[in-house]
């Protein structure tokens, strides 16, 4: 395919899996739950925190983490004290667990109480081309306080060479605004058109056998390649593909 069909291809793709079909089968689910700002961020990020492995798990643990919080992700947050550590006893998700789960909250309350929320770390630390340099800067940020060496692997560094694929999906959430209600789009302060693709092994695969991608490796040097590819077909709105190259790869086994 040449360039021009090829768009025409991947855009025929984003018209059908970028429905709100799409979320019955998607961890996006757990966000679409609240109807408050803060509740849908946090959820959104405990969410694709463990967004890794059997999907069905990703949203059963995910809903588990909820039901924890009492369903009010950003009140269990704010009032979060080191008695509440028990809450999440037992809690695992692959090599996420308890310790992790009772970090997250002490850390995000951090980042509400002083910095200013979620949004505002992106929106201060993005750059006119890349959300990415943010991300580097809410991991540092996220870990000033006292934290378990081992809890740190949770949030990935595009900066030393990580594609962050949950995290970039989580900004995906957050900032694109489709018209069919899958993304929120609830942080206006960022540009879609910055907006890096969640790599992993799916899209990958299916950006390498359609020609968007060379590196064989998923990491950030990959993902800048992806998102030049993208860019050239929407420079607007660039990740509304992850939808195609997802859905063709789990779906459809392109």
């Amino acid at each position: 395919m040449n360039i021009i069909e090829l768009k025409e291809f991947l855009e025929e793709k984003v018209l059908e899996y970028n429905q709100p079909k799409f979320i019955d089968s998607d961890p996006i689910q757990i966000p679409h739950q609240f109807t408050i700002k803060e509740d849908i961020e946090i959820s959104a990020l405990l969410t694709a925190t463990i967004a890794w492995g059997n999907r069905k798990m990703i949203i059963k643990n995910s809903k588990k983490m909820m039901e924890i919080m009492g369903n009010s992700p950003y009140d269990f947050v704010m009032n979060y004290k080191p008695h509440h550590l028990d809450n999440f006893e037992g809690f695992v998700h692959r090599t996420f667990n308890s310790t992790d789960a009772s970090y997250f909250m002490k850390a995000l309350q951090h980042i509400y109480k002083n910095h200013n929320g979620l949004e505002s770390v992106f929106s201060n630390y993005s750059t006119k081309k890349s959300t990415q340099p943010a991300i580097h800067k809410l991991k540092e940020l996220f870990f000033e306080i006292p934290h378990a060496e081992r809890t740190k692997k949770h949030i990935s560094d595009p900066l030393k060479g990580s594609a962050a694929k949950r995290i970039n999906m989580f900004l995906r959430w957050m900032i694109r605004n489709d018209t069919a209600g899958v993304d929120f789009g609830i942080w206006n302060t960022i540009s879609p058109s910055i907006l890096s693709c969640p790599l992993d092994v799916h899209s990958g695969n299916v950006a390498r056998k359609l020609g968007l991608l060379i590196r064989k490796q998923n990491d950030a040097k990959a993902l800048n390649e992806l998102d030049t590819s993208l860019r050239k077909m929407d420079k607007n709105d660039p990740v509304k593909y992850d939808f195609a190259l997802f859905g063709l790869g789990v779906f459809e086994n392109f």
